[in-house]
């Protein structure tokens, strides 16, 4: 199949010719949700290269780091990894084959179609957050899956993945342990959004974006501190865990 390549402001694209049309309408997307964000967020990555992938293996070889989170994290959670992110650049799969990994469950496609602005997402952050990436080192990865809850929690929660979690969060609270606050590595994909949902309710939209745009030297928990205006942590993860329960009960 041979390959395109596709100009439009902000973003070229790599794909294969079949996927032409798909492109065009992914890329559409990560042009609103840049001009969305950019309000947010004080700098915007530059001009940035998708390339949509017409498999999975094609994927994980470009991707190296794909396969190491998706194994960190639990198995809920990992259907919906189906990309990554480095410098300058976005890798995922095709919509079509992105169609094909969906579930049964109620918002499964929903948060498939969303990951190029999560991927997008990400790499704002990381313009934002200079120790996070991209650029991928071991050192930056391990940061980064150490503070997963804030890095890929930010990225849901700007792609607009969260509202289609919850079918995902309701299976989850019904299964497995308690999960903990903030979430540990192999909830992060799934509840990591959460944190910054019920942060942008509380506090508003700029203060969840100034969350992600930093990690707190004393770690998670005086940064959630700061976050949410001084309250104690205890109190913020009771107001989580209602907010989880919340989210359940609310099932499309």
């Amino acid at each position: 199949m041979a390959w395109v390549e596709s100009i439009y402001p902000s973003f070229r694209a790599r794909h294969e010719s079949q996927d032409a049309r798909d492109t065009e309408l992914l890329v559409e997307a990560l042009q609103a949700s840049r001009q969305q964000l950019g309000e947010l967020f004080p700098r915007a990555p530059e001009e940035l290269t998708v390339v949509v992938h017409g498999s999975s293996a094609a994927l994980l070889l470009a991707q190296p780091y794909l396969a190491a989170a998706r194994a960190l994290t639990a198995p809920a959670g990992r259907r919906y990894l189906v990309g990554w992110f480095g410098s300058g650049e976005l890798h995922v799969l095709a919509p079509r084959l992105m169609a094909r990994r969906a579930s049964n469950v109620p918002g499964s496609r929903e948060l498939l179609s969303l990951a190029p602005q999560w991927l997008y997402a990400s790499v704002l952050v990381g313009a934002n957050n200079p120790e996070l990436p991209p650029p991928f080192t071991f050192a930056s990865f391990m940061r980064y899956m150490r503070w997963a809850w804030l890095a890929q929690g930010a990225a849901q929660y700007f792609s607009g993945q969260v509202e289609h979690l919850r079918p995902a969060i309701k299976r989850r609270l019904h299964e497995g342990g308690r999960p903990t606050f903030p979430p540990g590595v192999r909830d992060a994909p799934l509840l990591g959004g959460t944190v910054f949902d019920l942060l942008a309710r509380e506090e508003g939209r700029p203060a969840a974006a100034q969350l992600a745009c930093r990690l707190h030297p004393g770690g998670a928990g005086p940064a959630l501190v700061k976050a949410f205006g001084g309250r104690a942590l205890r109190h913020s993860e009771d107001a989580w865990r209602h907010h989880l329960d919340r989210l359940a009960r609310s099932e499309r």
